[in-house]
């Protein structure tokens, strides 16, 4: 999302105030009863919501449509039909970044969940869609009470490519496989689809992807995200930036999709109809809308100067297959861009038919919403208790344990009493939130906390997260010296990483190495390093320091991070988050500009490749990396040995002609029988410890030498809760065209033929993969 321009601020606000607040009297739903459009076709529950659009279609003026082309669409009052504010957020709970959500009244808070890179680190995707389904009820709630929208333009997809990035915080990670599932389950929670008439499935809310595609840079060196063009190779694109957009359309069954400001490879991602027609329309079906981030349309012609003209930007981006601008351009515009032929009404009509379909899926058109489906729901569905419980849960589960030399983690109530919490972070409230964010129901500081088990001595430290200048470092290190226990709780926040603002190196800001340094050296009992960042840090110091005798990991946890982080620390829940991110040394990024988008190494050049896929150099911290405070171990109990791909029997020759070494064979997936091709991967988790605990079955590939294939690939994973001294078998299923294939040189998913090594922590197992040619 953007930080659109101050005329568009202005447009927003004041349209938005006059949708809400122009006429008291107004209902606030379309086809109302005794209304002028009651009886009217498009008003008709009973037909086809085909029918229904194609009737609302044909009795709106040139004008009208113009007016619904943006996200503040206008009302047509002799219709019945009120205004609409397509933007809100959701990305974690319900937020108030856009002008669709209003608290107050009623509705002072929403529930806020941990940043979505927290939740990632649970590895839980059942978790991701209990998340989705509490964040869709307390929506409708607000939406029921008139104070939010049901078009929601969350979850973000983007890659994390890299470690600088300020909105890696929203992501699911570097992984494509793990973002695609984390994007599926989150969707399918948010939206709830069900079986409306004549077979059409309505929606709960209708979800959005963003922001597609190859966007992770917002500001870095002179270079930002409004004038960026994006290099990626056609391999890249397939087996990396796009896997997590193309799962959300095709097996989240998405409502809408967000382009993006960058160009990729010199065309504006709002205007290139390759990427918006012919792949999310075309190849993945979208049933849904294409909506531009905010002033994408502006930025392309007046930044990018993509168009010679406003109304050339128009047809460009009409036609390329957006449906919605986020800002005022289209409105602005495309009358003229018709009458000069630029455009036609039918392109008009073609993009507000996907709109339009939109809100009939989610009842806009079926009079009073209380009658409907979820008509129920209301302010005692926002913040309960339950929805609290789980952001708990949530905040728990994503913690990771990055160190525990000699097991000093929990800590004990009884031996340590008194605890000295220290640091920037040690009473944070709205960090923990991270950024698209709303009005908490609540905050559990860590301090807080921390209070709930022991005695707790204060002292931050540094006064602010920047901690320069003359900073409190003395009175922290005496709390330190007097208390059984010190807890130093540091980081970033949003004054460091967040939209339009990328980090410029991996260290903790300012005097924070030295604040804890200086901790450690004077403590006379435990060290705890809690990190709170969305992105990763250099903190070698501490993971080499005796004296730090724990790292956490929270990122940013949500209204009850405090207590999460709490619990964990004395012991009332057992960590189990893994990584969802690799942990560079700082040194890394002298050899990788961000504006280079290459995921693969070339040695030659002295780029070292990105993400745990393709680099292969010193870490801190690798992806997946995390601890318990019990010992797991895996066996496998079943997998086979060697597995034959079917080959469509037309084809004399399914592997590259050009590579005849039998090592560098591979087989289209599109001339492969992909129906039912699975890898049956059953592993046996043992608890060999004392105490219960969660561990996350990760299922990693090394493919055959010879292709250009990822180093390491994630497969699959699964979460399992395995009690102290007993044994648990989880059963993979790995899909042989999806996740053992690659993307090559000109973005053909081909699945090598050789021997594929399978990784599930110590445990290797080698599948050796044939191509079976059958005849018809």
């Amino acid at each position: 999302m953007a930080s659109p321009s101050t005329c568009t601020i202005l447009f927003i606000l004041f349209s938005s105030f006059l949708l809400f607040f122009g006429d008291a009297a107004r209902p606030s739903f379309a086809c109302a009863p005794g209304g002028p459009a009651a009886s009217l076709p498009f008003c008709s529950v009973g037909h086809p919501i085909k029918s229904r659009v194609k009737d609302l279609l044909g009795r709106l003026t040139r004008a009208e449509k113009v007016r619904l082309l943006v996200n503040n669409a206008a009302g047509v009052p002799r219709l019945g039909i009120n205004g609409y504010e397509w933007w809100s957020e959701a990305l974690h709970g319900v937020s108030n970044t856009g002008p669709g959500v209003h608290f107050g009244g009623e509705f002072p808070g929403a529930t806020s969940f941990p940043q979505v890179i927290t939740s990632a680190a649970s590895f839980n995707a059942s978790l991701w869609e209990l998340i989705g389904q509490v964040v869709s009820d307390e929506t409708r709630a607000m939406y029921n009470g008139g104070q939010a929208g049901l078009t929601v333009w969350s979850p973000n997809v983007n890659v994390f490519r890299d470690p600088r990035w300020g909105r890696g915080q929203e992501t699911p990670g570097e992984d494509p496989k793990m973002a695609a599932k984390y994007a599926a389950a989150y969707v399918r929670g948010l939206q709830q689809p069900y079986d409306g008439k004549h077979g059409r499935t309505k929606l709960k809310l209708a979800a959005c992807c963003k922001h597609y595609t190859a966007y992770d840079l917002d500001n870095w060196k002179g270079v930002d995200r409004f004038h960026f063009n994006a290099l990626v190779s056609k391999q890249d694109l397939e087996d990396t930036f796009n896997v997590p957009f193309k799962a959300c359309v095709t097996e989240g069954n998405a409502a809408s999709v967000m382009c993006s400001y960058n160009q990729v490879n010199g065309v504006p991602m709002c205007a290139d109809p390759n990427l918006l027609r012919g792949t999310i329309r075309g190849q993945w079906r979208l049933d849904g809308y294409i909506v531009s981030d905010c002033d994408s349309v502006d930025v392309f012609y007046n930044s990018q100067h993509y168009t010679s003209t406003p109304e050339d930007a128009v047809a460009a981006t009409l036609k390329a297959g957006l449906d919605l601008d986020c800002g005022p351009f289209l409105a602005q515009y495309t009358e003229n861009a018709i009458s000069k032929g630029k455009v036609t009404d039918a392109d008009v009509d073609a993009a507000l038919t996907n709109t339009l379909t939109v809100q009939m899926r989610l009842g806009m058109y079926d009079g009073e919403p209380s009658t409907q489906p979820f008509g129920n729901l209301g302010p005692r569905d926002v913040c309960s208790p339950a929805h609290q419980n789980l952001a708990l849960e949530a905040a728990r589960q994503g913690m990771v344990l990055l160190k525990n030399r000699h097991k000093a983690l929990p800590l004990s109530p009884s031996s340590h009493r008194t605890v000295a919490v220290i640091g920037p972070h040690s009473d944070a409230t709205v960090a923990m939130i991270g950024n698209y964010a709303g009005v908490p129901c609540r905050y559990t500081s860590p301090l807080e906390g921390i209070g709930s088990y022991a005695k707790t001595v204060h002292q931050k430290g540094c006064t602010d997260m920047a901690c320069l200048g003359d900073q409190p470092i003395g009175p922290a290190v005496d709390a330190a010296r007097t208390a059984d226990a010190a807890i130093i709780v540091v980081g970033l926040d949003q004054s460091i990483e967040a939209e339009q603002r990328d980090r410029e190196d991996l260290l903790l800001p300012g005097q924070q190495q030295e604040l804890v340094s200086k901790v450690a050296l004077a403590s006379k009992g435990p060290v705890v390093l809690v990190v709170m960042s969305g992105g990763p840090v250099d903190i070698s110091f501490a993971e080499n320091d005796p004296r730090v005798s724990a790292i956490i990991w929270a990122g940013y946890p949500g209204q009850a991070g405090g207590a999460a982080i709490a619990d964990t620390i004395f012991g009332a829940y057992n960590p189990g988050g893994k990584l969802p991110m690799t942990w560079y040394p700082q040194d890394y990024l002298q050899k990788v500009p961000m504006t280079d988008m290459n995921m693969r190494a070339n040695p030659s050049k002295g780029y070292p490749g990105r993400t745990y896929r393709f680099y292969t150099g010193p870490v801190i911290y690798p992806f997946g990396h995390g601890l318990s405070y019990t010992k797991f171990s895996q066996s496998l109990a079943h997998a086979p040995t060697q597995l034959s791909v079917p080959l469509d029997g037309q084809r004399l020759v399914s592997v590259n002609a050009t590579k005849p070494a039998r090592t560098k064979r591979a087989v289209r997936v599109t001339h492969a029988k992909c129906d039912g091709l699975h890898i049956p991967v059953h592993v046996d988790v043992k608890n060999d410890g004392n105490q219960d605990g969660t561990h996350i079955v990760m299922i990693f590939s090394n493919p055959p030498t010879g292709h250009s294939a990822p180093v390491k690939q994630l497969l699959g994973f699964e979460k399992v809760h395995v009690s102290a001294g007993s044994q648990v078998r989880v059963e993979m299923a790995v899909d042989v065209c999806k996740d053992l294939s690659y993307a090559d040189i000109n973005g053909v998913r081909r699945i090598p033929i050789g021997e594929h090594s399978l990784r599930i922590g110590e445990l290797t197992h080698t599948v050796s993969v044939v191509a079976e040619q059958t005849r018809l």
